[in-house]
């Protein structure tokens, strides 16, 4: 019997916040949000895609300020909403480029994942630029990090499809008309 599309989306925002999670601890900090934001575009639904970026944004802030030491200052609480709000803008520009790219998941995923980042890396832009600097567009970082959350993106799609092999009931997304 399959689950109810509901409950197969919970598993899954479950599932991807866990493998996020997990790369949160082994780059100690470096949450994917924009791997996270094209996998939640073209597999899940605007309510769930949302629910999976605050539940990875919130796993993240646990995981630094738990266990990885970030420091408790003002400058660093700061970044708290910043990073919210990242997420979410990149999971909302990402989802609308997956709906303008077509019916095929590749090019929704790249178009998703492209817009997605873009998204990101402009909000820490503007956050670090209201938090008085950093290095978020420095070419070195910024290739740095396409590299990483493209292989990230590139995991969880292989763990998306091997869980799918296995049974695990996929959410189900209804995609735009046209």
């Amino acid at each position: 019997m399959a689950a109810p599309a509901s409950r197969a989306a919970l598993l899954w925002v479950a599932l991807l916040t866990a493998a996020s999670t997990v790369t949160t601890l082994v780059f100690a900090c470096a949450t994917p949000f924009p791997a996270l934001a094209a996998i939640a575009a073209v597999y899940l639904g605007a309510r769930d895609g949302a629910g999976l970026m605050i539940a990875c944004w919130a796993a993240s802030q646990l995981v630094g300020f738990g266990l990885l030491g970030y420091p408790h200052d003002a400058a660093t609480f700061a970044w708290v909403p910043g990073l919210a709000s990242a997420a979410l803008v990149s999971f909302g520009v990402a989802r609308w480029a997956a709906e303008g790219a077509g019916r095929s998941t590749a090019l929704r995923l790249v178009a998703a994942y492209a817009a997605g980042f873009a998204a990101f890396k402009l909000m820490v832009m503007l956050w670090s630029f209201a938090l008085g600097g950093g290095d978020a567009l420095a070419p070195l970082v910024v290739l740095r990090q396409i590299v990483r959350n493209g292989a990230i993106l590139l995991g969880l799609i292989t763990l998306y499809h091997a869980l799918i092999a296995l049974g695990v009931p996929a959410p189900r997304r209804r995609l735009a008309a046209g």
